[in-house]
């Protein structure tokens, strides 16, 4: 994930601002991208890692790898986390 000191985060109703002061960008994102980035948090973790943890912490029963790749995807290209 992002910087957590290069992240401002405000919670509106079912939506989550994120504010990237890198880029200037204020991101509005809903579930599951909130709580993807609060389980990575800035060490990061494997694919696989995140989603036994996504499924543990959040009770998760059916979550499909590729869905969560997507949804990586979509937090990688908004700059929000980066793939090591």
């Amino acid at each position: 994930m992002a910087r957590a000191e290069s992240l401002r985060i405000a919670h509106l109703d079912s939506f989550i601002a994120v504010y990237h002061r890198s880029s200037g960008i204020t991101h509005l994102i809903t579930a599951p991208a909130p709580e993807i980035l609060a389980t990575l948090g800035e060490a990061g973790m494997s694919l696989a890692a995140l989603g036994e943890r996504l499924a543990q912490d959040y009770e998760l029963g059916d979550l499909h790898e590729s869905a969560l790749a997507a949804r990586l995807d979509e937090l990688v290209a908004a700059g929000l986390v980066s793939v090591a």
